[in-house]
């Protein structure tokens, strides 16, 4: 049964409505892989009863003949999105113990499509961090080279490395500052994060508000497609999911990039980037361009500016949003004297250190006598690095650039522990993304010369994910990357 684990979403599908093998088998089939390879520490939570009583459902409407779009797919679920009835943390201490009366609005799609819950997945704290270090739980390790204990990015660590791992069919991750496309590019997987507005934020934990997106990891372009058609859509619980219509983003798979003009930022390309990364990135140029695509050079001058001011924005919309967990109605208490000493009390206990110094960041820059000189230019800036975008699109349709500027690092790495500044430093080529509100997807590209994965990132205009999963089919063919098996 362990082969069938290591089957695509599509491939899967295909599987179970040939009834080469049931439902049943294939959930089995993954929580004896995830007991096999607990040592990742991918999982912070398994459900396996839930995935069981699911994947028989699942059984039963194939033989029914009414099965659904993903129907007995089995997932994994970022410790992120609230779930009915399961524990979700965030992979927080403050939050420890804390079961959801709801559903938030992406997983209540997928398990109305027939999708199978195996269990949440690590992540680093509250979403805050780009190696998943941070997580209560410890880190999860990439799959890549398991005895070298690597990091698999972060935020979304644990989704990435389990879909790489073959302990779930895909799974659900959320994007901040690139916490989608990064760990999908260490640990050599598809990622995509869509533009803001097109899935619900309700019922997903909390970072930045005006940034965080949800989004599919996959094994490969057309899985993240069949998952994206299910997660997308308008939700009137959510203020910000714009009513738009959700394309069938599959049939932009198998076209032709004839024609279609590719922009290469001369700002992605610094001096010192990493040769292989380049290399890497040369690689995918020349195969959009035999592909009949027209390679443009644009610019986006602003981008330099994008680190500093997600590094205010950000702590500071979290700084907001993690005022609420304060002890009292949820999660982790820790008495005290009188009820100000048992909100600092369990604030200290139940927030970790990289959670702390954004909200004494984002604090800082909110209050008085800082908020103009800080917050209100970095959303100035903001809207100058969205009118970058703005222009380059009058001169290309989508954007090719590398993912990250490193491979995956060991965890632990004493560079990134010294100074917080080198791990956010990783988010260098996927920050402006967010800022701007545009959809960015990852893929693998090619490994090291050390083995380890490297990815290639598209760009597209708002609610155009089609044109990037169109371009995103024709590199993962010609590129031919080989994932675990």
């Amino acid at each position: 049964m362990a082969k069938i684990t290591s089957l695509t979403v599509h491939e899967t599908l295909d599987g179970l409505k040939n009834k080469e093998f049931t439902a049943l088998e294939l959930a089995k089939a993954y929580l004896a892989a995830m007991e096999e390879k607990r040592a990742l520490n991918a999982y912070v939570l398994e459900t396996a009863e839930t995935a069981l009583a699911q994947a028989e459902e699942s059984a039963r409407r194939y033989r029914d003949g009414t099965a659904r779009a993903l129907e007995g797919i089995p997932l994994g679920i970022k410790d992120l999105f609230c779930t009915k009835g399961i524990r979700t943390t965030a992979c927080s201490h403050i939050l420890d113990g804390f079961v959801p009366p709801y559903e938030s609005t992406v997983t209540a799609n997928l398990f109305a499509a027939g999708a199978v819950c195996l269990g949440k997945l690590n992540m680093d704290e509250f979403a805050m961090g780009g190696s998943n270090e941070t997580s209560y739980y410890g880190p999860a390790v990439n799959p890549w080279q398991e005895e070298k204990k690597l990091v698999p990015g972060g935020s979304s660590g644990g989704s990435a490395a389990a879909v790489a791992a073959n302990i779930c069919a895909a799974a659900t991750g959320t994007d901040t500052g690139g916490s989608i496309r990064q760990p999908a590019a260490f640990c050599g997987v598809a990622g995509i994060k869509p533009t803001y507005g097109r899935c619900s934020r309700y019922g997903i934990v909390a970072f930045a508000s005006s940034l965080d997106q949800a989004g599919p990891i996959a094994k490969d372009v057309r899985d993240c497609a069949l998952l994206l058609n299910v997660m997308a859509g308008y939700d009137a619980k959510d203020s910000t999911s714009v009513k738009t219509e959700t394309p069938d983003f599959t049939k932009a798979l198998g076209q032709s990039v004839k024609g279609l003009k590719v922009g290469v930022p001369a700002e992605y390309r610094p001096t010192g980037l990493n040769a292989e990364i380049a290399a890497c990135w040369d690689k995918g140029i020349k195969i959009l361009r035999e592909a009949g695509a027209e390679v443009v050079e644009i610019s986006l001058p602003h981008t330099r500016y994008a680190l500093p001011v997600y590094y205010i924005i950000a702590p500071a919309e979290a700084s907001s949003n993690l005022a609420r967990y304060d002890g009292l109605r949820y999660g982790l208490r820790v008495p005290g004297e009188h009820l100000d000493n048992m909100y600092v009390n369990s604030r200290t206990a139940g927030f970790g250190v990289e959670v702390k110094r954004r909200i004494m960041v984002g604090t800082y820059v909110l209050s008085a006598g800082y908020y103009d000189a800080y917050y209100l230019k970095a959303q100035k800036v903001r809207r100058l690095i969205r009118d970058d975008f703005v222009r380059a699109f009058n001169d290309c349709d989508v954007i090719l650039t590398p993912t990250s500027p490193t491979t995956a690092f060991p965890i632990g790495d004493a560079q990134m522990k010294e100074n917080p500044i080198n791990m956010w430093l990783n988010d260098v080529f996927t920050v402006s993304v967010n800022l701007a509100g545009l959809p960015g997807m990852s893929l693998p590209a090619g490994l090291s010369a050390n083995g380890l994965p490297l990815g290639l990132q598209l760009i597209g205009r708002a609610f155009d994910e089609e044109t990037m999963f169109k371009a995103a089919a024709v590199l993962e063919k010609e590129i031919g990357f080989e994932r675990l098996k």
